[in-house]
């Protein structure tokens, strides 16, 4: 009669084959029962006594044993997860934020999944409702929403809905509904001041470019920046549509260009990266950036300081709005902490002399 295989030959042979160490495996290693084994390893909040602990332990790390996030979902009612979705993971705003998130998972021995929405809020849809099956911890949405509702709008709310009905935390930017946290930043406040600051320096003219109108964010720049650019004796001359994107920039930037655009015009960028798209269309119209035609953005993101000349912008610590957004999905007395924007001139805004 045969006997069974050991331990030790079950790992060789399993090994020799590259296959993965299974909680069966496990289980089999530490000699307790597939259920004691799973409730170790996958979070369940039924005590195991200390010795078998141990012994689960103990051979899931000589295995090599990676316990199941789905099966951990299952165990727990949600999975380690934090999940993040963002625009567009190329903008340099977004990865701060995502960098100020994993700050806050790393603390809690969490992991951060990031989805791109492109805002689309179709596919923001389909996202969430992909999310829903993976049961994450916190659901944080951090691209900016619009004032009026699409169907697709609609979609997301309901799956977020149905999310937060069975535990789920979600966190959005900005005004958020009576169900769900919201992190606010002060964009109309710190674009009011910057426009202030601007009539200061001797600016009487600017051209804004601005996202589509709806979007909250950039109209709540917008606004601010109108309000304190003309309380100082400025005016906005044109606004130009596009998006949050480098490319929009560049693009509206060439449309004023070909229209005109007379020496000592100020460039308001909804952000940073737009603002850097139009100085790059100024350079290539053979313009110069400072005393010609000044440039200014929102954010701050490093690469703000790098380019020549150096921007001008609001400074956002976006960093520490992605923790305190993390925060919002796992503190239970969680209330905003002051998120301060602060105004950084630079080269790019010289002023021009009275």
């Amino acid at each position: 009669m045969s006997q069974p295989e050991s331990p030790s030959r079950v790992r060789q042979s399993r090994h020799a084959r590259g296959a993965a160490p299974t909680l069966h495996d496990v289980a089999r290693e530490a000699g307790v029962s597939l259920a004691t084994a799973s409730r170790v390893l996958n979070g369940s909040e039924r005590k195991v006594a200390e010795s078998f602990r141990e012994r689960v332990e103990q051979a899931a790390a000589e295995l090599g044993y990676t316990a199941n996030v789905s099966a951990q979902a299952t165990a727990r009612g949600t999975s380690p997860v934090i999940a993040l979705l963002v625009a567009d993971i190329a903008d340099p705003y977004f990865g701060l934020i995502a960098a100020g998130v994993a700050r806050g998972a790393d603390e809690q021995g969490l992991v951060v999944t990031i989805a791109i929405t492109e805002r689309d809020p179709a596919r923001e849809a389909r996202i969430v409702r992909a999310l829903r099956g993976q049961r994450p911890q916190g659901l944080i949405l951090a691209a900016s929403r619009t004032k009026e509702p699409t169907d697709s709008d609609s979609d997301t709310a309901r799956e977020l809905a149905e999310y937060a009905r069975f535990g789920g935390r979600v966190v959005t930017f900005g005004a958020g509904s009576a169900e769900n946290r919201h992190v606010e930043i002060d964009n109309r406040a710190g674009a009011e001041e910057l426009g202030r600051r601007m009539a200061a320096l001797g600016y009487r003219s600017a051209i804004a470019i601005a996202a589509a109108e709806g979007v909250l964010t950039s109209d709540e720049r917008l606004a601010g920046f109108r309000a304190g650019f003309e309380s100082g004796g400025g005016a906005i001359d044109r606004v130009l549509r596009g998006d949050f994107r480098r490319e929009s920039g560049v693009q509206a930037m060439t449309a004023a260009l070909a229209e005109g655009v007379v020496p000592g015009t100020l460039v308001f960028g909804m952000s940073d990266v737009v603002a850097i798209g139009a100085m790059s269309a100024i350079r290539d119209a053979g313009r110069e950036i400072g005393a010609d035609i000044a440039v200014c953005g929102f954010d701050d993101v490093p690469s703000s300081s790098d380019v020549t000349p150096a921007l001008t912008t609001v400074r956002v610590p976006l960093s520490e709005v992605g923790y305190q957004a993390f925060r919002a999905t796992v503190d239970a007395d969680w209330e905003q902490a002051a998120l301060p924007l602060e105004v950084t001139v630079r080269a790019s805004t010289p002023g021009i002399p009275r």
